[in-house]
């Protein structure tokens, strides 16, 4: 039996009126819910109200509500001033402070005032819900209830279930948000549900390709969004959500795995919470953004002359990409058979796709002195940006002709540092391996994990559904590969990709 979404006349209560719980108290009025909003400061409520209406003004100004519309919405909004006026409640959302206590506390308080049949939802990031409902009488009408920041904006909402809680209140929970217009995932309750979790390495890997000396964070930055597709860099998220929040999620999760050593954190990142330097907030992180502050750019390669000759090899996705490439801009070119998987030949340089090892590796194993490799890109028809290592023995020659082939094709070339996977590749391989250790564990479903990422950290593809672009052997690969070259248990397969490859099975079946 599918469970259906609370019905417009059910009350919703929102408890903490900060950004979160004003964001979805905005939702469920705009939704056509009767809304009370509670909060133990003074006149806060109060205040959440007259913003919630002030957005909905603005909404009709921008004539995406109508003026009536905006008006009826606003009035489905009530301040309320104590949890007793909370009796009528069909749903209580709590968006209070992040711990155990205060949670558990405000839900037993609760359960002495609303029906049997009123479900609780948490707005927890990070604490188990679990753990909160341990302390309710009733903890299987509790569930996790997640938005994104700006709740109003932002599409995902992770249902959140606790051991004890009942499938049917999980269900009704996400029909009632897919009714509000979200995209609801559900998922376990485990250490950082699905996107606190999987997002992890898109920090980690950055941290780590900085500490190993491959690019600075400008031109890292650059790469991932260039290459990559994604909306922010790294670096520049970070400083952006606050290093003292980023580092202690990383910490929370890395503990709450008993400190797998996937999770570890920086200590670049340490340093930086160590010094107040919590970014955008207090006004230094990895950049500066005092006033007069010049943002650092990204580093290039000077410009090279178009080699004299050039052979792409094979039919892989690169290999048709810089083809066409070559062909727009009218650059002789000739197609030789797919050979040692080389990519192309320019002059005497050979060019590989990274596999997670390093130039110097890939080198001595085929024996072919002037090796580069060149990093993944999400779409390198389309692709800025790109970047490329070469092996220690490699001539400086090599370098300039490859580099004036990609340059000439209208791509600025970031000279990275000799590191196994370069930058797009493993951290792509890192998000495919942790998502999908998640739906090997139970936490959520293939779908699922991409959706998420896709609407709660807007990366440009799903983890797994790039990793399927890309080819799970190549992932796999590159993950073996980065496990040998650094001899750590932080680049252990999952073990649904090994199946998955053993199988010749990808995640999104079509």
């Amino acid at each position: 039996m599918v469970s259906k979404a609370l019905p417009n006349s059910a009350v919703i209560a929102l408890i903490g009126t900060g950004a979160m719980g004003a964001g979805i108290a905005q939702i469920a009025a705009a939704a056509g819910h009767p809304v009370k909003l509670f909060d133990n400061r003074a006149g806060a409520a109060a205040q959440a109200v007259a913003g919630i209406r002030g957005q909905f003004d603005k909404l009709a100004a921008k004539g995406k509500l109508t003026p009536e519309a905006a008006q009826a919405a606003g009035a489905r909004l009530v301040a309320v001033e104590a949890l007793s006026d909370l009796a009528d409640a069909a749903l209580v959302v709590e968006a209070i402070v992040e711990r155990l206590d205060a949670k558990q506390q405000l839900f037993c308080a609760l359960e002495e005032i609303v029906g049997d049949d009123c479900l609780f939802g948490t707005n927890t990031s990070s604490i188990s819900v679990t753990a909160i409902g341990s302390a309710l009488q009733r903890p299987e009408r509790l569930a996790g209830l997640h938005f994104f920041n700006p709740a109003p904006l932002m599409a995902l909402v992770e249902i959140v279930s606790g051991l004890a809680t009942e499938p049917r209140v999980a269900d009704i929970l996400f029909a009632t948000a897919a009714a509000w217009g979200k995209t609801p995932v559900h998922t376990r309750s485990t250490p950082g549900f699905i996107v606190n979790r999987v997002a992890r390495p898109y920090y980690a890997e950055a941290l780590r390709l900085l500490g190993e000396g491959a690019a600075d964070c400008a031109t890292l930055d650059a790469v991932m969004r260039e290459a990559g597709g994604f909306r922010m860099g790294p670096f520049e998220l970070m400083d952006m959500i606050g290093h003292d929040v980023n580092f202690a999620v990383t910490r929370s999760v890395w503990s709450a795995f008993y400190n797998d050593p996937r999770f570890t954190p920086s200590l670049i990142q340490q340093e930086l919470v160590d010094a107040g330097f919590f970014g955008r907030k207090s006004g230094r992180g990895f950049y500066a953004y005092r006033d007069g502050a010049v943002p650092p750019q990204a580093r290039s390669e000077a410009p090279q002359p178009l080699p004299a000759a050039i052979v792409v090899h094979g039919e892989s996705a690169l290999a048709r990409a810089l083809s066409e490439r070559l062909r727009e801009k009218n650059i002789q070119h000739v197609r030789g058979e797919a050979t040692d998987g080389r990519i192309a030949q320019i002059d005497d340089a050979v060019l590989f796709l990274t596999d997670g090892r390093s130039a110097t590796q890939r080198a001595a194993a085929n024996g072919i002195a002037n090796t580069l490799l060149i990093d993944l890109a999400l779409d390198y028809a389309k692709a800025t940006r790109i970047a490329l290592s070469a092996a220690l023995g490699c001539a400086d020659s090599a370098v300039a002709a490859v580099v004036g082939l990609l340059q000439a094709l209208g791509i600025e070339v970031a000279r990275f540092a000799d590191v196994p996977g370069l930058a797009v590749m493993r951290t792509v391989a890192m998000l495919a391996n942790e998502a999908a250790d998640a739906v090997n564990q139970s936490v959520c479903s293939a779908e699922g994990a991409d959706a998420a990422m896709r609407l709660g950290v807007n990366y440009p593809c799903g983890p797994l559904a790039w990793a399927d672009a890309v080819g799970l052997p190549v992932i796999r690969e590159v993950l073996a590969n980065l496990a040998q070259f650094y001899g750590e248990d932080r680049y252990r397969i999952s073990p649904l990709i090994q199946q998955k490859v053993f199988a010749g099975k990808a995640f999104h079946e079509h």
